[in-house]
């Protein structure tokens, strides 16, 4: 008899890691359903729609459950309580120690999980491309926080200070799955903040 309901002891938290670290190894295109219900437990297809609707819609709640487990070191960039040169520094680090971690898959999933969708799949692109934008502009507003205390020139061209950090941030990913240890990420990350200090005038 073919099974109708989610199994007993279905366990939905546990359903969505297992989700998460498909998506997050794999990409969401790749990903497909066979390998979401067998990681899942080997649940029915039926099961599956019950629980989540839809692998789309599956894939914005794995993107948000990211958000607020391993996709947190980004919290820090909103904190307004901290040096914004801290601020920026402390996200790294952390970026650094999270993406290097060898208890789920290496890299970031908002980096790398929608780099092989084809155009029927460009939702999924714009979801990351979102959570993305959305932590360039947290950095541009800590640059422009140290702009307005005066610890940085006030001719300091502030986008492209934050277009640097937030690339070497996205950076951290592609190079932690090329095999960069948490140390010489570590270095790196000295070095992009050496930059800090560095004035770049805005254009005339």
């Amino acid at each position: 008899m073919a099974r109708t309901g989610r199994p007993r002891g279905f366990d939905r938290d546990a359903a969505l890691d297992a989700a998460m670290h498909l998506f997050w190894e794999h990409g969401y295109e790749p990903t497909t359903l066979n390998l979401l219900k067998e990681a899942m437990g080997g649940i029915s297809p039926t099961s599956f729609y019950a629980a989540f609707g839809s692998k789309e819609a599956l894939f914005r709640e794995v993107v948000e459950r990211y958000r607020v487990t391993h996709g947190s070191v980004t919290d820090i960039l909103r904190d307004e309580s901290l040096p914004p040169r801290e601020v920026v520094e402390t996200c790294l680090r952390r970026s650094v120690a999270m993406q290097t971690d060898v208890s789920h898959p290496i890299g970031c999933l908002v980096t790398q999980a929608a780099t092989n969708c084809g155009p029927e799949n460009q939702f999924a692109a714009d979801v990351l491309s979102a959570e993305r934008r959305a932590n360039f502009e947290a950095i541009f507003k800590q640059v422009e926080r140290d702009i307005a205390s005066g610890h940085t020139p006030p001719d300091t061209d502030a986008h492209a200070v934050a277009t640097f950090f937030s690339t070497f941030m996205v950076g951290i990913a592609a190079s932690a799955r090329d095999g960069a240890s948490r140390e010489e990420l570590e270095r790196a990350v000295s070095l992009a903040m050496a930059s800090w200090s560095v004035s770049l005038p805005t254009e005339q």
